[in-house]
């Protein structure tokens, strides 16, 4: 049986693929030296198994390596058809961690930096009919400054709100066959009020083109054009509107043929906007109650067990009263937006830059490019409603962030995507920012009640680093972590982090939370909120769920609080 055997990219799917997933045969390079010693070649044999992908550390990977690992190799065997072969051969990694280097039957086919987001390799130079060798060598150093891990233990154990580390692949690896004209690339900008989306195409060669839209299996627009190549841009009309709403995720979809080329897609019609201190989606004042999400997984640490699991812990936030999710310090593969765009739930785009030096000039290297690749990867999905590639710049060895990184970063990502919101840090410090948010752990609700009122009222936003960025008055505000607060199963909790006490019982529990968010939720001046955090991960104990994913605590009363009325919100949302 082949583990995570869905189509990762079901944004962009074509129905001739091969799923790669399952048991490679991996050997492990701390010196990487692998490729001086020739580890590539097709007759070379390893001493390991291993279980793509997962990522060595994890135990569904079969490995279970805790200890730093800086190298690692894979291999194994594809047989293909000349039928395979015929058009274009591409090899596609979800993602691994850091820098990767492919070879097909002894041939390098292609080097890629970054530990987080999907790419691919076009080998179609060196496959053949019959039997072909496929290895893949990755190599990480969660300690060097030039090199972002998110929440990756950069210690031995992990510690705080560092976690287990993630070595090499950990996302699904499969091959794709296309013609030789095909399609390269799409993006989708949906106009919400006019009932169209407007498409642009980037086409490898010239070829006859049509693209359909349907709604539930009905037809709602077609746009046919006579050899045409890339880029190519166009509206499609639709016939009905049917909106990308929270908690509604009416997704039109999407087939485009090129040539002897299909691909599948899909789009949601919905608009995004900042209008004031309110977050408008379609034209409404929508509240976001938002969790913080770090997706980690005790068995698969940054990967999914299964796509049920991913599915699951959106249902898990709904089920608490929330609305949407920070996805916090890493990139999340691209399935689970797919869950995000089905159940209309909102999400924050973020990047893993803890461990980057953002004192280094250099250190843009570290994270413009695979961040704009971010953006181009997940551009579409509709419950994308806003970017954030830093969180929480902190002092490093008394070395002040570096502003222009900041800023150059946030002006990027608006010329990419200029139809989003972008926090340049959140939490702190910011240069240059659509919305002003804080990180805001008073435990005691009296003392944030005051917060929120000198806001509300003076246009006062009291925060820990108000010495160091200023707010605004008529800027929008978001409260992007609160409250996580600690509960622990064990009696013992001395070894588990949280924010705070741990309350001396369920009922405490409950009146601080309550009194937390209510305080939020009552301020005419704040869009949104993200408490802190949907379940908890090792030592770091304040999640609404145990790590496991069990429940901590009736969900129903947390429900009730969270999907209290908003006052920013419009009547009837």
């Amino acid at each position: 049986m082949i583990p995570r055997s869905e189509h990762p990219k079901p944004q962009f799917e074509r129905p001739r693929w091969m799923n790669l997933n399952g048991q490679w045969d991996c050997c492990i390079d701390n010196g990487r030296s692998g490729e001086a010693r020739k580890l590539y070649e097709i007759f070379t044999s390893y001493d390991k198994k291993i279980t793509v992908p997962f990522c060595v550390q994890s135990a569904l990977s079969g490995l279970g390596i805790k200890d730093f690992t800086y190298g690692i190799w894979y291999k194994r065997t594809v047989n293909l058809t000349d039928e395979d072969i015929a058009g274009r051969t591409v090899l596609h990694i979800g993602a691994a961690d850091y820098r990767t280097t492919a070879f097909i039957n002894g041939k390098k086919a292609g080097v890629h930096k970054g530990g987080y987001v999907s790419f691919s390799f076009d080998i179609t130079p060196f496959v053949k009919a019959g039997e072909n060798t496929v290895v893949i060598f990755c190599e990480d150093n969660e300690r060097d400054p030039m090199i972002p891990c998110g929440k990756q233990s950069r210690e031995y154990y992990s510690h705080g709100c560092d976690y287990t580390r993630t070595t090499g692949i950990w996302q699904t690896v499969w091959l794709e066959f296309t013609p030789k004209r095909y399609v390269k690339n799409i993006r989708m900008v949906p106009d919400a009020f006019s009932g169209c989306v407007n498409i642009t195409l980037d086409l490898a060669g010239v070829d006859d083109l049509t693209v359909k839209a349907s709604y539930n299996g009905v037809n709602m627009a077609q746009k046919s054009l006579s050899r045409v190549t890339g880029p190519v841009s166009f509206s499609l009309e639709l016939a009905e509107k049917h909106l990308w709403e929270v908690g509604c995720g009416r997704l039109y979809d999407l087939e485009i043929v090129f040539g002897d080329d299909t691909v599948y897609s899909y789009f949601g019609l919905r608009s995004v906007a900042i209008d004031g201190y309110k977050f408008l989606l379609n034209g409404k004042s929508v509240f976001q109650r938002t969790v913080l999400d770090q997706g980690f997984y005790p068995d698969g640490i940054y990967t999914a067990p299964s796509d049920d699991a991913l599915l699951g812990d959106i249902l898990l936030s709904k089920k608490f009263g929330f609305n949407g999710a920070r996805l916090h310090q890493k990139v999340f593969e691209e399935r689970f937006l797919y869950h995000c765009d089905k159940e209309g739930y909102m999400v924050w785009g973020e990047y893993p830059n803890w461990g980057l030096d953002h004192t280094a000039p250099e250190s843009i290297f570290g994270i413009l490019p695979e961040w704009l690749d971010e953006i181009n990867r997940d551009f579409n999905h509709p419950s994308i409603i806003g970017w954030c590639p830093f969180n929480e710049t902190w002092d490093i060895d008394g070395k002040k962030q570096y502003d222009p990184l900041l800023s150059a970063v946030y002006r990027a990502t608006k010329t990419a995507d200029p139809t989003r919101p972008c926090i340049d840090t959140s939490g702190n410090y910011h240069v240059a920012t659509d919305v002003f948010d804080v990180h805001d752990y008073e435990q005691d609700p009296e003392v944030l009640k005051e917060t929120m009122r000198l806001l509300e009222e003076e246009d006062v936003l009291r925060n820990h680093c108000d010495n160091r960025q200023s707010y605004t008055p008529g800027m929008p505000v978001f409260i992007s972590e609160y409250g996580g607060i600690k509960w622990s199963a064990e009696k013992d909790s001395s070894s588990s982090w949280g924010y705070g006490n741990t309350p001396v019982s369920e009922e405490a529990f409950k009146a601080q939370y309550k009194g937390l968010t209510e305080a939020i939720l009552a301020n005419p001046k704040v869009f949104g909120f993200c408490y802190t955090q949907l379940t908890d991960i090792e030592q770091e104990q304040n999640g609404c769920y145990y790590y496991s994913r069990e429940p901590k605590f009736d969900t129903a009363f947390f429900y009730g609080v969270n999907t209290g009325k908003a006052a920013i919100e419009d009547e009837g949302e």
